[in-house]
């Protein structure tokens, strides 16, 4: 079988660590890679002045998938402008690989805050207001007027749902969650409202509800287990993705894939706990949630039975060490993966 084109952006702090072991993990699963590094990232910038450079982006479209492990300079670092990396290498290649898609996954570990929980979170990836929308009038001064727009499509919702209850029809509970604030964005949650409600008549078997987004923020802390699929806007994926991974186990555990159903180009996977700059090299950075990114990279791939055997081993792994109370070092978290296998 010829192995998977696959870019390999390590980025920054723990950012390498933890996708050695997830890339250690495939490959102890039986499935090949062909990996190419990029160095991409905080240390890039400072060292270059390059964020993302056009030829690099399209190198990047030739792949079969991209794994990046982490973004970002150390907290308090005036080296890298806020928003720089952000804009230039994170949301540009989620906005030009279309990758409109961010799925998020979640189980809750024992003593979680929100016991219980096993749900995803489709959160639509390529608008809202981080397109990019408005901009800054007498900057300065005592006047000065920032504006930030929400960019949303019928096109653009209508593909999230899709796929969102697409989703939920394959899982057990059938069941999906449209979170807004349609009491207040009356424009934005309109259209999310009517979209949904369109698309489901496409999904009879799939039970459909809704929250405003303050209301979802307690339930997940509360009630998380009420929780199937919950489809969402950028701005408020975005948030509560965050608080997701807080309430299941921490953010260590939190794994996404930005995915481009479509297939015009490759998808990204990686870890959403950031470059955790102070504990690099230490061995504390749990990689479970690098691990579980490459897992749902494999099921993309088309390689579903070794993506499942990948999840099964992490969620195992993870009930052990927060039951046992366990203190493992990175590379012996991922060799716990990899035993499994």
């Amino acid at each position: 079988m010829a192995a998977f084109k696959v870019a390999v952006i390590g980025g920054d702090g723990i950012g390498p660590e933890v996708t050695a072991e997830a890339l250690k993990v495939v490959a102890a699963a039986g499935v090949t890679l062909d990996t190419t590094n990029y160095e991409l990232g905080a240390a890039h910038y400072v060292a270059t002045g390059e964020v993302l450079r056009d030829e690099v982006l399209e190198e990047l479209r030739g792949y079969d998938a991209i794994v990046l492990g982490a973004i970002g300079p150390p907290i308090g670092s005036t080296e890298v402008p806020s928003g720089v990396l952000e804009r230039g290498l994170l949301l540009r290649l989620r906005f030009e690989l279309d990758l409109y898609i961010n799925l998020r996954p979640f189980n809750s570990s024992p003593g979680a805050i929100a016991p219980g929980a096993d749900f995803v979170v489709v959160r639509e990836n390529t608008e809202g207001p981080y397109v990019g929308e408005g901009g800054v009038l007498r900057r300065n001064t005592p006047h000065e007027v920032a504006t930030q727009g929400s960019v949303n499509t019928r096109f653009g919702v209508e593909r999230c749902a899709r796929f969102a209850f697409a989703l939920a029809e394959a899982r057990p509970a059938r069941h999906l969650t449209l979170v807004h604030k349609t009491n207040v964005l009356t424009f934005s949650g309109d259209l999310w409202s009517r979209v949904v409600d369109e698309v489901k008549g496409e999904f009879p078997e799939v039970a459909v509800d809704y929250n405003h987004v303050d209301a979802a923020c307690i339930y997940f802390a509360t009630d998380a287990a009420r929780y199937d699929v919950v489809v969402t806007d950028n701005l408020f994926g975005d948030i509560l993705t965050d608080l997701g991974g807080a309430v299941t186990g921490g953010i260590g555990l939190a794994a996404s894939a930005n995915l481009n159903p479509a297939r015009t180009g490759p998808s990204l996977f990686e870890p959403v706990h950031g470059a955790a700059h102070d504990i690099v090299g230490t061995g504390a950075a749990n990689p479970l949630a690098a691990i579980r990114s490459a897992a749902m990279m494999l099921e993309h791939l088309g390689e579903a039975v070794a993506a499942a055997k990948v999840t099964a081993a992490v969620l195992e792994v993870q009930r052990e060490l927060a039951t046992s109370g366990t203190k493992l070092e990175t590379t012996a978290i991922g060799d716990a993966v990899a035993g499994r296998l």
